[in-house]
């Protein structure tokens, strides 16, 4: 989930929460934990800061791993976090007083089996409840509209839930009852509801309610909108900010998605182009001969000279389909001559598959491209899809058989193939 000024809420989150479990357990390890539950806890803070930057510093794999979508690593992220920390005492003085909690309940927990997993489980609290805050402000800092901690999980949460709703969606067989539950229907066939929804901007509110409703039915568990919890109270009830919150997470992820891509596209061909440019240049000095510039005669090549060959028999333009034919494939009859007149003549693939028919040409297309490409001229394209024919349609417009369609269509694609590999080199 990606949301203005928000850099802890994308998937590389995870990896952050364990590579900051993982170096605090190493600090710890220097810094007795005893001394946390104790009365110098608190001014504990500056070492165990300082510590766990050294760290992170060193890590290894995990850290270089990438956090978000906007090029921070989970090292990166780490670090902001932790320096973050130790700008606000209050959430360290927070920890020390769960630790000394468990130590007066338990003793030296962390010495005990599965103690360490319980430590870490404090520090995972800790970083947890300060990224939401950390979040929440620089959101506010960037829309200038107020967002609490509790506000950013509910942002977390519901596009968790749009997550879960798309994915129910998309296994609607596996699901069939709870996708009725959710869309308050019975469900007999692919609803078109799991084609429209496209993005969390797609997802109706009631969508969310009802799935919350229906997990206690089919997990056993109950959903965040219908705990004891008064987290999401002023949710449960207010579908409509349901729905604005869901628009304004999809709105920002289009808006925010790597929208410079082609910039940097263009940017790494200039590049390429210009080393290309200075290598051709520094190769023709170095092969140039001394002495003054010559300025040769224009002559023509012999290939300029020759009179331009046309072959008749390709330019014939190709029969109508047979009104059997064409009632068959729920074609036009005029067809194969519209689709071969739409055809670009200079085209390298059409040089190489010269002596292939039309329905050979589009089968290697369908096989390459898809059933739809932007590149498709419209008449390629069978009417009542949009797409190209099947390789059914294209058999019988051949008059072959299916598996001999196939065999010409990948013999094509095999010839292709060697072509620009030796093209290439």
């Amino acid at each position: 989930m990606r949301l203005p000024g928000t850099r802890y809420q994308e998937h590389g989150w995870e990896q952050v929460r364990k590579l900051l479990g993982q170096c605090s357990l190493q600090a710890l390890a220097r810094i007795d934990p005893v001394r946390l539950a104790g009365s110098e806890g608190e001014a504990l803070l500056p070492e165990y800061v300082d510590a766990v930057a050294r760290l992170l510093r060193v890590d290894g794999g995990r850290g270089e791993a990438p956090g978000n979508s906007y090029g921070d690593s989970v090292r990166e992220l780490a670090l902001s976090l932790v320096y973050e920390l130790g700008a606000r005492p209050s959430d360290w003085a927070a920890l020390c007083t769960a630790v000394a909690g468990e130590h007066a309940r338990m003793g030296a927990f962390w010495n005990m089996p599965g103690g360490e997993a319980l430590l870490r489980k404090k520090f995972n609290d800790l970083y947890a409840v300060l990224r939401d805050k950390v979040d929440s402000d620089n959101y506010q800092a960037a829309c200038g509209r107020p967002c609490s901690p509790n506000r950013m999980y509910a942002y977390r949460m519901l596009d968790t839930a749009y997550g879960e709703v798309a994915r129910l969606f998309k296994a609607w067989r596996e699901h069939r009852e709870q996708v009725g539950a959710i869309l308050a229907r019975s469900v007999e066939a692919e609803p078109i509801e799991a084609r429209l929804l496209a993005g969390v901007s797609g997802c109706r509110p009631e969508w969310i309610l009802r799935w919350s409703e229906s997990l206690e039915r089919f997990t056993g568990a109950p959903g965040p909108l219908h705990t004891r919890s008064k987290r999401f109270a002023a949710l449960k009830d207010s579908p409509d900010k349901i729905g604005a919150m869901l628009r304004e997470i999809g709105e920002y992820e289009a808006l925010s998605a790597n929208g410079d891509r082609d910039w940097l596209q263009d940017a790494n061909d200039a590049t390429a182009w210009l080393e290309d440019y200075w290598r051709v240049i520094g190769e023709s000095e170095q092969a140039s001969t001394p002495g003054p510039d010559r300025i040769l005669e224009a002559r023509q090549e012999e290939l300029d000279l020759a009179e331009p060959v046309y072959d008749e028999q390709a330019a014939e333009p190709l029969p109508l389909l047979a009104e059997q034919v064409a009632q068959q494939v729920s074609l036009s009859p005029r067809y194969l001559q519209m689709a071969a007149a739409a055809q670009e003549r200079g085209s390298w693939a059409l040089r190489m598959m010269v002596d292939d028919t039309l329905p050979v040409r589009l089968a290697v297309y369908l096989k390459l491209l898809g059933p739809f490409d932007d590149s498709y001229p419209s008449e390629w394209l069978d009417p009542a899809t949009g797409e190209l024919p099947t390789m059914q349609q294209l058999a019988m417009l051949d008059g072959v058989s299916l598996p001999t369609l196939r065999k010409r269509r990948d013999a094509a694609i095999a010839r292709l193939s060697s072509a620009g590999n030796e093209e290439t080199r």
